[in-house]
């Protein structure tokens, strides 16, 4: 019998990304709270996103209406990295920078884990920015998805590819 596998990958939906700025961009521009604020919120450039109010509690606040909408469309909030409030001119901004991928080193952890906590005959391979999983018995496989699933790092992890 050939091997299962599947693969651990940190993607990002920028789809569901882009319909949670729209639902926050509409929310900010009716609520009353922030009328007379001049609070936007818009994507700059393919994966970053920058909000602007006249003041430091409104970008904030902005921010906190975004992640709520992304919590909503059931998007990991690891994948935003904001960078503090600054100050530009009269304006308050925060840039959101969109990560996506696992990193080489974050892919050696998790072949660790694997290998040390894992069932035996489990074998873990980084390919890019993704790590394949394999290994001849589903069940192994599962416990290394809930295994994987109960660590806290500090990217989204999905699993695709179950084959």
């Amino acid at each position: 019998m050939a091997d299962s596998s599947f693969d651990i990958v940190s993607k990002l939906d920028r789809q569901e990304v882009d319909n949670a700025l729209g639902q926050a961009a509409r929310e900010v521009a009716t609520r009353f709270d922030f009328k007379g604020t001049g609070a936007t919120i818009e994507w700059k450039g393919e994966k970053a996103i920058e909000i602007t109010a006249s003041a430091d509690d409104r970008a904030s606040a902005v921010l906190d209406v975004f992640k709520d909408k992304l919590v909503k469309r059931n998007v990991s909030l690891k994948v935003l990295d904001a960078s503090e409030v600054r100050q530009s001119g009269q304006q308050s901004k925060i840039d959101i920078t969109l990560k996506e991928g696992i990193t080489t080193e974050d892919a050696k952890k998790i072949g660790k884990l694997i290998r040390d906590e894992g069932p035996k005959g489990v074998k873990a391979q980084v390919q890019g920015d993704e790590l394949r999983v394999s290994s001849k018995k589903r069940d192994d496989l599962q416990a290394v998805q809930r295994l994987v699933k109960e660590q806290d790092y500090d990217f989204a992890v999905q699993f695709t590819n179950y084959r």
